[in-house]
């Protein structure tokens, strides 16, 4: 079975990127990976501090670690959005093969110490758990939003994303290029797009040289993910659209059965919705 990098180090070479969706329950776990099975992409899930609580460490350790083991197949497991050490002790303890220190919110000296340390932590229980950093807030909720946070429109100058780099260790980079948590409500519709600073991403690519991450991708136009990909993003990640799907499948589930108390009855056009995200996403960023 491939690591986490080698997966990077090939689709690097392949101008492709790995995508990653979060989750906080088994539907959207089975949708995800049951999709990429049937493109033969692999995958990476997330797990942010909030989904953690609900799924739990060892258990989506485990999860992931089941499905690996049983079908063969490269899926991985992020600790997304990890702010403190000792969440990062906690999943690179559990067998988590990425762990993303999210010190954005800090000032940059700040950030850089502490994510100097998560690399130190999570590297000393594992040398093979892959670490990311993040410089610029983009903010803080995957959901649908009003406005947009005005600190996410400072975006990440390539001189700061190199000293970054050098002072932390980090083995990929989460920068902020136009990308943001969350969708504004023109975006659900289909009305706006997202979009990228794609000559700025080229700039940060070659200037650090590391694996780079796409956080905040749903909403996102899609030629802006392409171009993006192909100036040197290696992983996307998409959330927002992805608890959209879900609602959007429950109520469906509900509307249809009015009268069923059965959740594996209700659920399965949350799968279906879910799944459709994921299969376009998929292509696109494996295109």
């Amino acid at each position: 079975m491939e690591s986490l990098r080698e997966v990077l180090e090939q689709n690097k070479k392949k101008n492709v990127a790995v995508g990653h969706f979060n989750i906080s329950d088994l539907v959207t776990l089975h949708a995800i990976f049951d999709t990429a099975r049937e493109l033969k992409y692999p995958v990476l899930i997330g797990v942010s501090e909030g989904e953690r609580k609900m799924v739990g460490v060892k258990q989506a350790a485990a999860l992931v670690r089941s499905l690996r083991d049983e079908f063969g197949y490269p899926i991985f497991l992020n600790a997304d959005h990890t702010e403190s050490l000792e969440h990062v002790r906690e999943a690179a303890q559990a067998g988590f093969d990425e762990v993303m220190f999210d010190g954005s919110k800090l000032p940059f000296e700040q950030n850089a110490k502490q994510t100097k340390q998560a690399v130190e932590i999570a590297k000393s229980i594992n040398p093979k758990v892959v670490v990311e950093g993040e410089i610029g807030y983009i903010g803080s909720s995957s959901g649908i939003v009003e406005k947009r946070p005005e600190a996410s429109l400072k975006y990440t100058e390539p001189a700061e994303a190199v000293q970054f780099v050098k002072e932390t260790g980090v083995d990929v980079l989460a920068p902020a290029v136009g990308n943001m948590h969350g969708m504004m409500r023109d975006m659900i519709a289909g009305e706006a797009h997202k979009r990228l600073d794609i000559a700025r991403i080229g700039k940060i690519k070659e200037a650090v040289g590391t694996f780079m991450t796409l956080h905040g991708g749903s909403g996102t136009a899609d030629e802006d993910f392409v171009a993006a990909i192909k100036h040197g993003m290696n992983i996307v990640h998409v959330n927002t659209e992805l608890r959209l799907a879900w609602r959007r499948g429950v109520e469906q589930g509900l509307k249809d059965n009015p009268n069923e108390v059965a959740p594996y009855k209700i659920l399965p056009a949350a799968y279906q919705k879910i799944a459709e995200v994921v299969r376009n996403r998929l292509k696109l960023f494996n295109s």
